[in-house]
């Protein structure tokens, strides 16, 4: 409470005061620490306004320092209303791109809060105005309400989906972990509409039983960078279920058909029979310090046929001139007709199942990108390398069975050698 001065007039010339302070410069609350004192000017205003009108319901007041103190009242309030509003919306956006569903709500929560202040401050001018016409203050009470009502609205519109998206050019992968955080928990989905593969989108998520799930698009939805760490923890409650549920989904009952085998079988012709596993490719332009190594591709391509393990080679083009002898290129596999159509993404993974059932793929290594995800959800061993450990597929190292991390550092290569090894004794039937 602003003095100690119980004379109203002196309380009220006060207030106004701090509130002129508060109000000075509007355009100037974008910077550094502008907006805190602006915050902390209109409460102290607000305090100072209310002791005034305390003092003057026990008397003594002129009519003049009566009206001055509500007047700072009432546009106190206002102003706070107001910038609540303005908070509340800043930090919605901030908390929908949190990186946990956790740190998530958790910062909704702070929003509900936020916008209780508007709604305070919106009764309190409300209750001030009672009997009183001054047209000024009852525009500031207005403005009041209107804060309130569009602070209320932020978080009765929040938008709780997570957006699969549907342009080629975005990560192909976080499709896989989205449709597997809904199958797994109770996440919604929108997907990205008008998009080059939107049709595919809901071709799959339908087919994989999730209509239930999906939403109208709409702006702000949730990061789809929460939904790593929700996978994980299904997983680490039930693995086996986990994964069960999820080859059911989006594998379905349906037999592999012909078309996929027949492709798979040109390009495995004249291959050893030995065990196989992809090798990923990535040569992207997003994130170019990710891409796949030419000489550490060498290396592992030597690893796994000393192992007796058969490479086949996924993802982006070979990054050299010639392909060495004993690996099979599928390199673009995804480009095929037979890849791109209605069914793209279901027939992407009967691709790889097919590979597991008769022709013994027992594992996939590479660098972190899209392709891996899909297939290391349904079960195929999966050993990623990274420079330093990945914050968001991390969590699935140590829930997801077979996942694992590798940090390139000293005898790195030894120990992806010794994962090969057993992967190539391994029985992936």
């Amino acid at each position: 409470m602003l003095g100690s001065d119980s004379n109203v007039d002196s309380l009220a010339r006060e207030a106004a005061t701090v509130l002129a302070e508060a109000l000075r410069n509007p355009d100037e609350l974008h910077r550094a620490g502008a907006r805190e004192r602006h915050r902390e000017r209109l409460e102290r205003a607000i305090d100072g306004a209310e002791a005034a009108l305390l003092a003057a319901e026990r008397g003594g007041a002129m009519p003049e320092a009566l009206a001055g103190a509500r007047t700072t009242f009432v546009r106190a309030h206002a102003a706070r209303a107001q910038d609540a509003r303005h908070g509340a919306g800043q930090l919605s956006r901030g908390c929908q791109r949190a990186p946990t569903r956790e740190a998530c709500d958790e910062g909704w929560q702070r929003v509900e809060s936020i916008v209780a202040v508007a709604e305070r401050s919106a009764i309190e001018t409300a209750r001030a105005l009672v009997k009183q016409e001054d047209p000024a203050l009852q525009n500031a009470a207005g403005l009041a309400e209107k804060a309130a009502r569009e602070a209320r609205r932020i978080v009765d519109e929040r938008n709780h989906a997570y957006t699969f998206h549907a342009d080629p050019g975005f990560s192909f992968g976080e499709g896989w972990y989205l449709a597997a955080a809904a199958v797994l928990s109770d996440v919604t989905i929108q997907i990205e509409p008008d998009m080059p593969q939107t049709a595919q989108a809901g071709r799959f998520l339908r087919d994989a039983g999730l209509a239930g799930r999906l939403r109208p698009a709409r702006p702000r939805p949730r990061a789809n960078k929460q939904l790593p760490a929700i996978v994980a923890q299904a997983f680490r409650a039930d693995a086996s279920s986990a994964q069960s549920r999820l080859r059911a989904a989006f594998l379905g009952g349906e037999a592999i058909p012909e078309a996929i085998a027949d492709w798979a079988e040109a390009r495995v012709s004249g291959a050893s029979p030995g065990n196989k596993v992809l090798m990923w490719i990535r040569t992207g332009a997003h994130d170019a310090w990710r891409n796949t190594r030419p000489d550490e591709l060498l290396e592992l391509i030597d690893l796994a046929r000393g192992v007796d393990l058969v490479p086949v080679l996924v993802g982006d083009a070979f990054p050299g001139e010639v392909i060495p002898d004993g690996v099979v290129d599928m390199t673009f596999f995804w480009k095929a007709p037979l890849f791109q159509g209605a069914d793209m993404r279901r027939a992407q993974l009967q691709l790889f199942e097919y590979l597991m059932q008769a022709h013994g793929l027992a594992g996939q290594v590479g660098v972190t990108t899209a392709g891996m995800d899909g297939p290391a959800l349904m079960g195929l061993p999966t050993l990623y390398l990274t420079d330093k450990p990945n914050v968001r597929l991390g969590a699935w190292v140590g829930a997801v069975p077979g996942y694992q991390e590798q940090v390139r550092g000293e005898r790195y290569l030894e120990r992806i050698g010794e994962t090969l090894k057993g992967w190539g004794l391994a029985d992936p039937r």
